[in-house]
């Protein structure tokens, strides 16, 4: 098939090498299921796949989906297929598209931001080229960058008269503008982009992003209730939007609820997100009521650092060292967390480590915060709190390690320290669990 045979288009308006209607209809279908993280993007892509198994962009987005689920080797397989089909038969457009999602999948994070943004100056509607640096765990986000948040928010306003009043488009600027500090503003984008698609997760998940921000929890309790019914329990973010509920029962001081939110869809044995979200929702959540003083029962605990050895078994992104820390001080665990310090501090020494000497650092207080030594994880973490922003993740999943400074602060009576840091974040977003910290610590 030659690139002159089709005359078919993407939603954006590129053409797409394909001569059949069917796979270019369930093409695009997929794209817009991958885009809003809604269920069947993957059946799509086999769809488009069946019906043109010689095109190579259904391939590459089905390669994108297996990499998401953490099945490297038969998402590289993809890939590898996808890039000797464009050779053969693709525009300029297309192998450009082809050989930025393959650096992605193939884990070439660096080559694949750079190779992303270089496109995008040429063809700026490649709305999946687009979508990978975008996002808490997008190519800025685990880039290592200090100002990931404001790259986001810079590259959205680049484009924003190409895409115009696209949801998908207005989904990512708003949460782009939420996390860089403009809430407001993120918060009406991202209900605008709601509003114009309503089987579209990944905009409630922004939504919930603003929400928590805002401090607004009963406005995210109502919009989980009245969304998630429709939305299947094998989506993508499913588990995700019901951490963020979680969170809002933390916030009131309803451990019962947000236990009972872990058992029934964030725990690894009923959840099926993929392994990054399922091991970071469960790390995190855990580590957020122990914190809060709650009991955790530890076959909770040996359950999820299982699930997360099991996929993350090499030293691998600052932000998932930082989860698998959490787990290996829980459970006590010093030999893993001691190899896996080891091997971070040779990748630093590498010049391999983009996030710097914040994560050892990081390491070393949460391991003293579970050993009882709250004035340690004080030392350490102190003249880390500016840095953190560099492992990635969004506020709401990064707010975890300000807790842990907050907590060890109150209890090795480091009092001012703790008011200071609750000062800070007072100006962010109003919080229960913030003020009831702030009357422990006397302020």
């Amino acid at each position: 098939m030659s690139v002159a045979e089709t005359s078919h288009q993407d939603r954006y308006g590129l053409p797409i090498s394909t001569a059949s209607s069917e796979a270019a209809e369930a093409y695009r279908a997929g794209i817009d299921l991958m885009l809003s993280s809604w269920p069947g993007a993957a059946e799509a892509f086999e769809r488009a796949i069946a019906r043109d198994p010689n095109f190579a962009l259904a391939h590459i987005g089905r390669a994108r989906i297996l990499a998401f689920y953490q099945q490297g080797d038969a998402a590289r397989q993809r890939a590898a297929t996808a890039r000797d089909l464009v050779g053969r038969c693709g525009t300029a457009r297309e192998r450009g598209h082809v050989d930025t999602l393959a650096l992605a999948v193939e884990g070439k994070s660096a080559a694949a931001l750079a190779s992303a943004l270089q496109h995008l100056e040429t063809w700026p509607r490649d709305a999946v080229v687009m979508s990978l640096p975008l996002g808490a765990f997008g190519l800025f986000a685990f880039s290592g960058m200090a100002d990931h948040d404001q790259a986001r928010q810079d590259l959205c306003e680049r484009y924003a008269a190409d895409y115009g009043d696209d949801w998908w488009f207005l989904t990512n600027h708003g949460w782009a503008m939420t996390e860089n500090g403009r809430v407001a503003q993120g918060r009406a984008m991202t209900e605008r982009a709601l509003a114009m698609r309503r089987d579209n997760a990944y905009a409630v998940h922004a939504l919930l992003h603003a929400m928590f921000e805002d401090g607004a929890v009963a406005d995210a309790d109502a919009l989980v209730a009245q969304w998630i019914g429709g939305y299947d329990r094998s989506g993508i973010l499913y588990g995700h939007i019901c951490w963020h509920q979680a969170l809002g029962a933390l916030d009131r001081g309803d451990a019962a609820t947000a236990l009972s939110i872990y058992a029934d869809v964030l725990q690894p044995s009923v959840n099926a997100a993929p392994p990054l979200n399922t091991m970071s929702d469960c790390a995190s959540l855990l580590w957020r009521l122990s914190a809060d003083g709650h009991t955790v029962p530890a076959a909770l605990w040996a359950d999820a650092e299982a699930h997360a050895r099991s996929y993350f078994p090499r030293s691998s992104l600052p932000f998932v060292e930082v989860h698998m820390a959490l787990l290996a001080a829980a459970t006590g665990d010093q030999a893993a967390l001691e190899q896996r310090l080891g091997l971070i501090e040779q990748r630093l020494a590498d010049g391999q480590f983009g996030a710097g000497p914040v994560v050892p650092r990081i390491f070393r207080a949460l391991n003293a915060f579970a050993r009882g030594n709250h004035r340690a994880c004080v030392s350490e973490l102190e003249p880390a709190l500016a840095d953190v922003v560099r492992i990635g993740g969004s506020h709401a999943q990064r707010e975890i390690i300000e807790d842990t400074f907050i907590v060890a602060a109150i209890r090795s009576g480091e009092l001012s320290k703790a008011r200071a840091l609750l000062d800070r974040r007072l100006h962010r977003r109003p919080s229960s669990r913030d003020a009831r910290w702030r009357a422990a610590a006397g302020g």
